[in-house]
């Protein structure tokens, strides 16, 4: 459904090193910078893109909007959450761990990244 999904910064250095840090964690290599100085990640078909904004405004995040992230075990989602915080993330919301759904049991953990956009990273835990 999605091709890709572009998040504002106004300090790509600091949300590199975040991201490349917690996206390792999820298995994913780090970001890759073009000539623009946008930065990309790659990963099982999906594509997170980095960017300062286009128009020159400061960047801003989604109010009620979250990016989330697949995580292949709870130990990925603990080590995703732990490597946002050493590299200048937000804890927010409870602290990791399993949660119950309507679409099953999620092992969660949520961070906001420098630029204050709202994070996830979420196991599917057997039922």
């Amino acid at each position: 459904m999605f091709s890709h999904i572009m998040l504002g910064t106004d300090d790509m250095a600091a949300s590199k090193a975040f991201y490349d840090a917690t996206l390792a964690a999820l298995g994913v290599a780090p970001g890759i910078s073009d000539p623009k100085g946008r930065t990309a990640y790659r990963h099982a078909g999906g594509r997170l893109l980095l960017s300062t904004p286009i128009n020159g405004e400061p960047a801003c995040h989604a109010n009620g909007g979250t990016v989330g992230f697949a995580a292949d075990s709870p130990e990925a989602v603990e080590a995703w959450h732990a490597a946002g915080l050493a590299h200048c993330g937000t804890g927010i919301e409870e602290a990791p761990g399993p949660r119950p759904s309507p679409f099953g049991p999620l092992y969660l953990a949520y961070l906001r990244d420098p630029a204050g956009n709202k994070l996830c990273a979420a196991h599917r835990m057997a039922a």
